[in-house]
């Protein structure tokens, strides 16, 4: 392991005032979204669409680095260039998302634990030597159970944050940089104050797991949720409360030496995601550099528009670069909801 490379690149994630896109969905979960635009959901259209993204002029002028999953990872452009190719000849880093999917966590009703470990030492190699930088491992932690029961336990914490250590380790062992993405999810009707005290509780516990494993906090990325009431709680917080309780949880748990912290949309629209981004850089200057890695933030509106139509091409790479740049301008604190009429 080459530590200081390893420093370097985590520093190039967030450097800049730039942020990841993430566009890691599985075949499945692309499809899903697809099938509800009326897209074909085929093999095809999922790299036509990924294409798209990655070719989009200018895109490295607000993205450090591109979050890819397998499929897309071993994609190509029309006329033939990977993707990986692609994406580093505009200037981004590539990360590939290595986890296998949350399952069910066994005898914890509601619960899941991410799984993947098997044969990742092998994995990651072969994504290195093909040009990845980073990699991407995702925990979910629901906050409400299905039966009304309290989640999440202490079990399913202390599961997640074992499995994202090992991940780390493994990682950094490989030359890459993990992204720890530990997401406390947004359905459910908890409150604002409820969200902090499960993230302090998860960070803390995934904190003390990447220490037990040696992992080296100077190089990874935090990908963490925001502190947010539930969608379904009847009240839903400013930005300025959203942003006050983030920060607070954050500085409480995460040491200092993490080079930076690049938040997850989760069921945010690009606005609200834009807006409490925003509220974080009007703050204090908090220990680490404050960024972002939007999935559908930064994607959805392309998507629409793009609709499966090569004609709407052009106008839906707008719209993206019209979400990123709204991302770079909330990093430093002169985001305005007057910015979405441009």
């Amino acid at each position: 392991m080459n530590l200081q490379a390893l420093i370097e690149t985590a520093q190039a994630m967030v450097a800049d005032g730039k942020g990841l896109l993430a566009m890691d969905e599985s075949p499945g979960t692309c499809n899903r979204r697809f099938e509800a635009l009326g897209i074909a959901p085929s093999a095809e259209m999922r790299r036509a669409y990924r294409e798209l993204l990655l070719s989009t002029p200018e895109l490295g002028s607000c993205i450090s680095g591109v979050i890819l999953c397998d499929e897309t990872f071993g994609q190509a452009t029309a006329e033939g260039t990977t993707f990986v190719q692609l994406a580093r000849d505009a200037g981004l880093l590539v990360g590939i998302k290595v986890d296998t999917g949350a399952k069910a966590l066994a005898l914890r009703s509601g619960e899941k634990v991410t799984e993947g470990l098997d044969g990742l030492r092998e994995r990651l190699l072969a994504y290195v030597e093909t040009g990845a930088s980073f990699a991407k491992w995702r925990a979910v932690i629901a906050v409400n159970a299905v039966d009304g029961g309290h989640l999440p336990s202490a079990a399913c914490i202390a599961a997640n944050a074992q499995a994202l250590a090992r991940y780390a380790a493994l990682c950094q062992e490989a030359g890459l940089v993990p992204i720890i993405e530990p997401e406390v999810l947004m359905t459910g009707t908890h409150t604002l104050a409820h969200c902090q005290a499960v993230t302090e509780a998860l960070l803390r516990e995934v904190f003390e797991a990447l220490t037990l494993q040696g992992v080296a906090l100077e190089a990874l990325i935090l990908k963490p949720n925001m502190v947010i009431a539930g969608l379904a709680a009847p009240t839903q917080n400013t930005a300025d409360e959203v942003a006050d309780a983030t920060l607070q949880c954050l500085r409480r748990v995460v040491p200092a030496a993490v080079p930076g912290i690049a938040f997850l949309s989760g069921g945010q629209s690009g606005e609200l995601a834009s807006s409490r981004l925003n509220a974080l850089h009007l703050r204090p200057r908090a220990p680490w550099p404050l960024s972002f890695s939007f999935a559908r933030a930064l994607q959805h509106p392309a998507l629409d528009i793009w609709a499966g139509q090569d004609a709407n091409r052009a106008a839906a790479q707008k719209a993206l670069m019209h979400r990123a740049r709204c991302n770079r301008v909330a990093l430093r604190g002169e985001y305005s909801a007057a910015m979405e009429a441009q």
